[in-house]
């Protein structure tokens, strides 16, 4: 079954030019994870595939994700599965999308696969990693509770290892992305336009410049300017630990008294506000980290403007979410601190105009993997996977050669005929 062409682009969104094989099979699967939740997958394959790629993210849906067709023309099946928190992040608990991940690695097995290969891009590569490198452990020896202190279930989870994993542009993680692009000088958290002047990276005093000019900021500017958004991440965790030790004081109080009050206050959410999140130094000042991004953040060219406005990561958020996933401080999901723990085959794939992973990030998630067969690759394109400049390739076109590749040299595909 062929999907009709699309082309997406944007923050959260990936181009998707989906021209699938003719002899493509396509199916929709509903599985049901090991605390019960209920989650959605298809199933892509195409006559003889013994090898399946599977692409998850923790927010994103990405069933028409430009590299599908690609894996499907080499041969490779595809899976692309939903966690409980596709499209709607506010819940958001990275511990609970790894039982989701599980879910689709138990569905794949039982299946038949030779080969089963997770293929995380953007953040769906420390989903990955913070997966592989849980599943590596005894049961015993997995995360027992969240970073909020409730239990995982991890323990008791069936989570099948993987064959080999492909990272695509892989960032920091959600909460070390949110670190880095997190503005610190808000200073009022209820007032969206409070400004510590001293903080601001968007004033001229402190070395930006009027876009698309590449600010400069100076060397004693960021070291400032860093230490104040760990600052502002350890604010925001403390009032989250707040709300967590209220819940759970309510939660206790409820088992003793059995008062429909007590369960109320337990349910009660407390939704934390994050305003601007879209103010990492390297989008304006090229200078930084430099590599082939062009000026600006994921979101578009004028971080400027685009900081004061609704979109950015981490926007709205409870408790829980934002100690699991958001804090750079508090989570669990690093993928540098979970990179030991992916052992197997392992192929990394940087694009030089990223601008979420930056060069720096890369060198050092690579650095940490565990892995004794891993490759790194470099190809242009820009976070999402499109062209650096008009009439270049995409870089998921570039990035799919390299895949497909390397997929080939060490598991069986089977290219549909013509």
């Amino acid at each position: 079954m062929s999907s009709p062409t699309t082309e997406r682009l944007g923050a959260g969104r990936y181009v998707a030019v989906d021209e699938r094989p003719a002899a493509t099979v396509t199916s929709v699967h509903e599985l049901t994870t090991a605390d019960g939740a209920t989650v959605r997958g298809v199933l892509a394959t195409v006559p003889g595939a013994r090898t399946v790629v599977c692409l998850m993210h923790p927010r994103q849906d990405l069933t028409h994700h430009a590299l599908v067709p690609h894996l499907l023309r080499a041969g490779a099946a595809v899976w692309t599965q939903h966690t409980r928190s596709v499209n709607n992040d506010l819940t958001l608990v990275h511990e609970q999308a790894l039982l989701d991940v599980a879910a689709g690695m138990v569905f794949l097995r039982e299946r038949g696969f030779d080969a089963v290969v997770p293929l995380g891009h953007s953040g769906g590569g420390t989903l990955y990693a913070f997966y592989l490198e849980q599943a590596g452990l005894a049961p015993a020896d997995r995360l027992a509770t969240t970073p909020a202190g409730r239990p995982t279930t991890l323990a008791d989870a069936a989570m099948p290892p993987a064959d080999g994993v492909v990272f695509l542009a892989p960032h920091p993680g959600q909460g070390r992305l949110l670190l880095g692009c997190i503005d610190p000088s808000v200073a009022d958290e209820t007032d969206p336009l409070s400004v510590v002047p001293e903080l601001d990276p968007f004033r001229a005093e402190n070395g930006f410049a009027e876009p698309p000019t590449s600010a400069s900021y100076a060397p004693a500017f960021l070291e400032r300017y860093r230490a104040a958004q760990h600052e502002r991440v350890a604010r925001i965790d403390a009032v989250a630990r707040e709300h967590v030790a209220r819940a759970a004081e309510a939660r206790a109080a409820h088992k003793v008294s059995g008062d429909p009050a007590d369960r109320r206050r337990a349910l009660a959410p407390h939704v934390i506000t994050v305003f601007r999140t879209d103010a990492d130094p390297r989008t304006v000042d090229l200078s930084l980290d430099p590599s082939e991004r062009p000026y600006g953040s994921l979101f578009g060219a004028r971080p400027d403007l685009i900081n004061y406005g609704q979109v950015g990561f981490g926007r709205l958020t409870t408790p829980e979410a934002w100690l699991s996933t958001w804090s750079g401080l508090s989570t669990n999901a690093d993928f540098a601190r979970c990179a030991p723990g992916v052992t197997v085959p392992t192929l990394v794939v940087e694009l030089t105009g990223d601008q979420a992973a930056f060069p720096s990030d890369t060198r050092a998630m690579v650095a940490a993997l565990g892995a004794a067969d891993r490759t790194h690759e470099t190809v242009r394109g820009t976070h999402f996977g499109g062209a650096i400049a008009p009439g270049e390739p995409t870089g998921n076109a570039l990035a799919a050669a390299r895949i497909t590749a390397w997929l080939a040299d060490r598991h069986e595909l089977a290219p549909p005929s013509t």
